[in-house]
């Protein structure tokens, strides 16, 4: 099945969307445009099925890797503050459309936008923090655990930091 990808735009009716996760369908629904048009703090991409409705949504933000948590930097001599990296804050695929493509159509966009941050502003790679449920699914995409961040997030689990560098992430042109 194809869908198109593209930025979520004001007018998007987010209301019908259903991941099954009360806090990603939150978000979408009352902060993913808040946080794109008033605040500039993310910008969040969705997917279209043909019939034009929303079944899916990635969430990305520019955001900075201390060099000393960058995973195995090959012995290259690396300057001694953060690098660059997009962080894919949040993926969700709406219950209705799951095992259709909508994560895998979402994730080619998000690894296209991060050869452009590379190309235009410099970029390093993505890092995801992967809910538990999540881990074994960006471990198939070869992403690294990196050192998780100690503290407590009441009654949701903490989730797990992971890496994927920019010469692992396939080149997509869809962005």
């Amino acid at each position: 099945m194809t869908f198109t990808v593209r930025r979520l735009q004001p007018a998007d009716d987010r209301s019908k969307f259903r991941s099954g996760n009360p806090d990603l369908d939150r978000f979408f629904h009352q902060y993913a445009g808040q946080n794109q048009f008033r605040h500039h703090i993310g910008a969040t991409y969705v997917a279209l099925d043909e019939g034009n409705a929303i079944v899916g949504f990635a969430t990305v933000a520019a955001s900075e890797l201390p060099m000393e948590k960058l995973p195995n930097p090959k012995g290259r001599r690396l300057p001694a503050y953060p690098f660059p990296i997009l962080r894919l804050a949040r993926l969700a695929v709406d219950s209705r459309s799951r095992g259709r493509g909508v994560s895998s159509a979402l994730l080619n966009a998000v690894f296209a936008l991060t050869h452009r941050m590379a190309a235009d502003l410099g970029c390093v790679g993505i890092v995801v923090d992967a809910k538990p449920e999540a881990v074994d699914y960006y471990l198939k995409l070869e992403f690294v655990p990196l050192e998780a961040v100690a503290g407590e997030m009441g009654d949701r689990p903490v989730p797990l930091p992971m890496f994927l560098e920019l010469g692992a992430i396939p080149r997509s042109e869809k962005a």
